[in-house]
This record gives structure tokens, sequence and C-alpha cells, in this order.
């Protein structure tokens, strides 16, 4: 299928041909491969950096997680739960340190990113449980950390925005510490692969519907098939029927992005419950094709980004 790329984006898209995550490993050394020299060459000197293991949810192992925090101390700062992309099988602290760490040092904040379990090695709910096991931490912690529990946020793109809505689901359920807003990148949101996007975008690049048919039996293991009627909404929050009460939301998508559709609808389900929602369709471009961070589409993207989290975290 000929899509109509941002002009900008054309050659990187080239340069990603239609491919299948067919072995977790392997894709996660290459994803590993790819980033580490960027990382390496990533400046946080204006940063405080510490990996910690905090205590998992109860039976599990310990999650990691990496705090972000400027040098430059203050009384009481606006965090944000950091939770990675990778389609629930791939991505680490180490793949997400770029962007976690220019949320810290752009906008003045605390970033916790969560290295949480991925499948298929550990499948739903492992991963979920982790993210709100870190969101307990963090509030558990604020005051050492130097946080308002009033401007505690939690961000996400692709797979880590799915995980971002179920856990506001999740929060809002458990009547746990609330959370002041929701940042939905590209979110994964739906295992029935149903919408329109889905059903078209079979070859686009970084991500399609073979693949997202991957991720999902990989985070859905053995308990459940997706697509089926028992799969719960804090799996795939598209099944959510009741969303009232749900902190204030960002979503993007991408015009040739498998995930555009499911999206939107998630957006105007939320608006529907009487939900705050902010929703932009960026043309042109991908999934992923934010990675072009010279294309202006793409610092349109960021820049928008920012401004939205500077309004929700009522930073100055």
């Amino acid at each position: 299928m000929t899509y109509n790329f941002d002009p900008e984006l054309v050659e990187f898209a080239a340069q990603f041909p239609p491919t299948l995550i067919e072995d977790a490993a392997t894709a996660r050394a290459g994803l590993d491969m790819m980033v580490a020299g960027a990382n390496s060459a990533l400046d946080v000197s204006r940063l405080l950096l510490e990996d910690r293991e905090i205590p998992g949810p109860a039976g599990a192992p310990s999650v990691k997680i990496r705090i972000y925090a400027p040098r430059q101390t203050r009384k009481s700062r606006a965090a944000l739960l950091y939770i990675h992309g990778g389609g629930f099988i791939v991505g680490s602290l180490e793949t997400e340190h770029s962007v976690a760490a220019s949320l810290a040092e752009k906008l003045d904040v605390v970033v916790v990113s969560v290295g949480y379990r991925l499948a298929p090695e550990f499948p739903y709910p492992a991963g979920l449980e982790d993210c709100y096991a870190a969101w307990c931490w963090l509030h558990a912690n604020a005051e050492p950390l130097g946080l308002d529990k009033e401007r505690v946020a939690v961000f996400g793109q692709s797979a880590g925005g799915g995980l971002s809505a179920a856990l506001a689901l999740l929060v809002r359920d458990r009547r746990a510490p609330p959370m002041c807003f929701q940042f939905l990148g590209i979110p994964e949101l739906d295992d029935r692969l149903q919408t329109p996007s889905m059903r078209a975008f079979t070859d686009t690049p970084l991500w399609n519907r073979p693949n997202a048919e991957v991720s999902w039996r990989a985070y859905l293991g053995e308990s459940y098939k997706p697509g089926t009627d028992d799969v719960p909404a804090y799996a795939a929050p598209a099944r959510a029927e009741n969303l009232q009460g749900l902190p204030p939301a960002y979503i993007s998508a991408m015009e040739f992005d498998p995930l555009r559709d499911e999206a939107i609808l998630y957006g105007l389900k939320l608006l529907a419950a009487g939900v705050a929602v902010e929703m932009h369709t960026f043309p042109g471009t991908f999934h992923g094709s934010s990675l072009v961070a010279t294309a202006a589409v793409s610092q349109r993207q960021e820049r928008e980004m920012l401004d939205v989290l500077r309004r929700a975290l009522r930073l100055e």
C-alpha cells in the first residue's frame, strides 16, 4: 500500500520496511543496540539520576525504576510516572532514557521511569501491577522526593500509553492516590483489532497490524485470547464501559498508524464520560515517526507535548 507520508519522513520510513516481532530476545537486543550510542552521548549533567529497586506487587519481584531529578532544589515539584512503550514485549529504562531525561530537564520536574516486566515471559497483569506499585511508591515517597502530591501525572506512549490508560482506571477503582493528568501518546488500547486503521495498515513502518497481533497475544498470554469477550478493561482500556471520574487526558494519534482510530475512539469515550480531553492527529505521520526529530511535524509534536504537560502540571 502507498502512503502519503510527510516529505521529511519519507527517507526514514524507507529504512524501516514492515518487519514482524517474531522473537522477543532478538527484538530487545536490536533495540538496545540502536539506543546505546545515543544514550552514551547524552548530557545529563544537569540532572540527578538514581536507579532503585522498589517493592513489587505482592508475591512478585521488586520493580526497577530510574529517578530523574533536577539538581536545583525546590520545595515542591511536579512529577511524571513514565511508562515506556514497546508493544508490551520490548523496551526498558535504557531505551527511554533520552526522552525521560529530556522531560525532567525541559519541564523542571521529577520523572520516575518504570522498568516493568515484559511479555511474553510475564503476561498481563504483571506489567500493569508493576506500574501500579511504582505509582503507589511515588506517592508514599513524595516528601523525600520533594514532590507536590497534587501535581503527579502519568506519561506513556504506544504500549506505554495503553498501560498509562489502564493505570488511570486502576488508580480510580482501587482508590489509590489520584493522578492529576494522563498523557496518552499514540496509545495501544484495543485487543480486538477491528478499527478501520487497524484493518488497513498492515505494512506501515515500525508498527502495523501483524505486529499488533503478536503484541496482544504475548501480553494476554494463556489466560485470555485477543478479541474474545472476557478480556478485561484493565488489559485493554478501549473495552472500559465506565470512564467517569478519570483524570483529564491528552491523546495523540498519527495519520498512518494502525493505532490511530482506537486512540480517537477512546478520546471520544472519555469526552462522553465528562472527562476533559485534548486530542491531536498529526498528518503525514506514522507510528514512531517522531524519531525524525528534525522534521517540522515532529518538532510541532514535541512543542505541543511540553505545552500540554506544563498546563497539566501547573508549571510556572
